[in-house]
């Protein structure tokens, strides 16, 4: 059987970056389930598993584009120092949670400190970055 849309998959993978650190892996854990198909991968690791069989395995390299997109400029966002609670202890590299207008919380990480306020990112951490991954197929139903 090969892995077609609408499959429940469950893989091993390790992800590496070009440098060679791994950022995620299912090395001593269970392995990743998903549909096939669903969205809830990014596209390169969706796209690579398709037409795989149990016991494949592959190593892929997958563009930005394919998985957390360009860095953007425009996900900066500057927050003066008079809208920054008091209670806030922001470094640089703290990650916090944005609530925006609707009641979504959006992951945002300290990028600078300053005397005019902070600055966040809400960049995906992967964002701008090609991504390497080993894939086996543990099974497909």
């Amino acid at each position: 059987m090969k892995a077609s849309k609408g499959n429940t998959v469950k893989v091993h993978y390790t992800g590496t970056l070009d440098d060679g650190s791994t950022f995620d892996s299912s090395v001593g854990r269970d392995p990743l389930e998903f549909e096939l198909g669903a969205g809830m991968m990014i596209k390169g690791f969706d796209d690579a598993v398709f037409g795989m069989g149990v016991g494949d395995s592959k190593k892929i390299n997958i563009v930005p584009a394919e998985a957390y997109g360009e860095y953007n400029e425009d996900l900066l966002h500057k927050v003066p120092k008079d809208q920054v609670p008091a209670d806030l202890k922001a470094e640089v590299g703290s990650r916090l949670a944005v609530t925006q207008e609707n009641g979504s919380q959006v992951p945002v990480v300290v990028v600078d400190v300053n005397d005019d306020g902070i600055v966040l990112d809400a960049n995906h951490e992967l964002a701008g970055k090609a991504l390497n991954f080993e894939i086996e197929v543990v099974s497909i139903t």
